[in-house]
């Protein structure tokens, strides 16, 4: 029997990383979209609110030239009743004016009118039938046999001017300003054929190039008002969207502060909660760990005892720390400022940190400017600032390494105090990350010592509190350097001795200048009535 085919191995690929689409794109995708909807419900190739946009420009267009149509019609009628008997020019003349009046009337009712598709639709078509209606009226009086006396240079005048007025009044809509507009220059063009002569051949062919130059003027006329139309639309699209992303920022910020004072009143709720029993927990490990009561019958104890501790402190300080970051970032944070000294801040730090230091084999070196004047700030905020920075530089600079703390002054006037290690150095674009609130580098991943990564946030914000500025200069295998300075207006200077004479105790009496010029050995102020 032969063997059963081996089952083929499937080996699944990993799925392609789905990027999201961009605001840009998704904007215009839905542009396209709401475009091709728009044309689809539309009778003329174009957004339903530009058809009903159209024939409202194009029945205000008609009402402000309706005058000056009036007057062309009513002195056409004048000028063939000259040529030929005044009842039918009059006629025509009347006619004319019903249908302008008709028209007049009915783009009246469309401004006043609500605007919907329906409606748009059937305006557009009685507008198209009324300017037919218009053009097949000139047409009747520019081809009357009567006026065969007339020249044809004063008739193809005569059709230009009603072609050109007709275009211009229609252009908004193109199909309406044809309907005008062809009868009259087609059927002009016809009579001047009708001739025979050469002459009439050359002016049929000008009616119709110029019939077909006014189309298409009314055509770019159409096209550079629906342009701007658009324009229009897309501007107040994007100030919708614009108000729209307002309106969702301003709730997102309403919330974020929401959610910060709920923050800050948890914080300030549970920070009693939790050190109330820390604090009892560091207390009995304390009595354990010193076996006050007796030594302990197992000698591990002590050493279970000495890990609470050490554990509770840890914890005790990074609840400290998330309490500070916390008030300062709601602003509730209060400087407690008085005069404090610098070097003398920085000193006690490095006496503080002497011993862990020391421990690691690491050498703490001092460069401090003598006899500086105090700093008006607040001296628990300054210790804490130097106690982050030394003890992150004794965290990160390995056994043999050497640490550098200056003070001294600015250019400016202002102090400064810089911290400066042998360690690893931080990545240059990893300084934003461990500036921001929790942020750790790589290297504080990878070390034993991990932080929670609030020490270099708390201490550039109690920088910022004081108004000065804090700078992080860092390159790998190199080290690491963080400058604080202080503005000089937290400079206390000592005030310079009063060069003027003090004023005198008790105004001069008036005396003579002789008794002026000698000098006075009697007391201010004497006793008796001698003199």
């Amino acid at each position: 029997m032969s063997n059963p085919a081996e089952k083929p191995e499937v080996v699944e690929l990993p799925a392609e990383p789905v990027s999201a689409p961009s605001a840009s794109s998704r904007r215009a995708a839905a542009q396209r979209v709401r475009e091709a909807r728009d044309k689809l419900t539309s009778t003329s190739g174009t957004r339903p609110a530009f058809d009903a946009e159209m024939l409202r420009q194009y029945a205000q267009t008609r009402l402000s030239a309706s005058y000056v149509v009036m007057l062309l019609v009513v002195a056409t009628g004048v000028l063939f009743g000259l040529w030929m008997q005044p009842i039918p020019a009059a006629a025509w003349t009347a006619g004319m004016l019903c249908i302008h009046s008709a028209m007049t009337r009915s783009c009246r009712r469309f401004l006043t009118e609500p605007a919907s598709p329906a409606a748009t639709r059937a305006w557009r078509t009685r507008f198209v039938v009324l300017d037919l209606l218009y053009g097949l009226c000139w047409m009747a009086i520019l081809i009357h046999p009567v006026l065969d006396m007339v020249t044809e240079t004063l008739m193809m005048f005569l059709m230009l001017l009603v072609i050109a007025v007709s275009s211009m009044l229609a252009a908004n809509l193109p199909i309406a300003a044809l309907a005008a507009t062809a009868p009259v220059a087609v059927a002009m063009a016809l009579s001047f054929v009708m001739t025979g002569s050469l002459d009439n051949y050359i002016l049929a062919a000008l009616a119709l190039a110029a019939e077909g130059y006014f189309v298409l003027l009314a055509h770019r006329l159409h096209s550079s008002t629906f342009a701007t139309l658009e324009a229009r639309a897309e501007k107040d699209a994007l100030i919708g969207e614009l108000e729209q992303a307002k309106a969702i920022s301003d709730e997102a910020r309403h919330r974020a502060e929401s959610a910060n004072v709920a923050k800050s009143r948890f914080l300030a709720q549970m920070s009693h909660e939790l050190r109330t029993p820390l604090n009892a927990i560091l207390g009995f490990s304390e009595v354990m760990k010193s076996e006050i009561f007796g030594a302990h019958a197992v000698p591990v104890y002590k050493e279970y005892s000495a890990d609470i501790h050490n554990s509770g402190v840890h914890l005790l300080n990074l609840i400290n720390e998330i309490l500070d970051l916390s008030r300062i970032e709601a602003g509730r944070y209060e400087l407690n400022e008085e005069a404090v000294s610098l070097v003398g801040i920085v000193a006690d730090c490095h006496h503080l940190m002497k011993l862990r230091a020391s421990s690691r084999g690491i050498t703490i070196h001092e460069v401090f400017e003598q006899a500086m004047p105090r700093l008006w700030a607040d001296e628990r905020a300054i210790r804490q600032v130097v106690l982050n920075l030394l003890s992150n530089s004794i965290k990160f600079t390995p056994q043999g390494g050497e640490i550098w703390l200056k003070a001294g002054w600015t250019a400016s006037g202002g102090q400064y105090l810089s911290v400066r290690d042998s360690g690893s150095g931080i990545p240059e674009d990893e300084i934003p990350v461990v500036l921001a609130s929790f942020g750790q580098g790589s290297n504080s991943i990878k070390s034993a010592e991990q932080g929670a990564g609030l020490g270099l946030p708390i201490a550039k914000n109690l920088i910022d509190l004081h108004g000065g500025t804090f700078t992080l200069k860092s390159k790998l295998r190199i080290g690491t350097e963080v400058i604080v300075t202080f503005p000089p207006e937290r400079v206390m200077s000592a005030l310079a001795p009063l060069s003027d004479d003090s004023p005198p105790l008790q105004p001069e009496s008036s005396v003579l200048p002789e008794e002026k010029r000698r000098p006075r050995h009697k007391p201010i102020m004497s006793a008796g009535t001698g003199s």
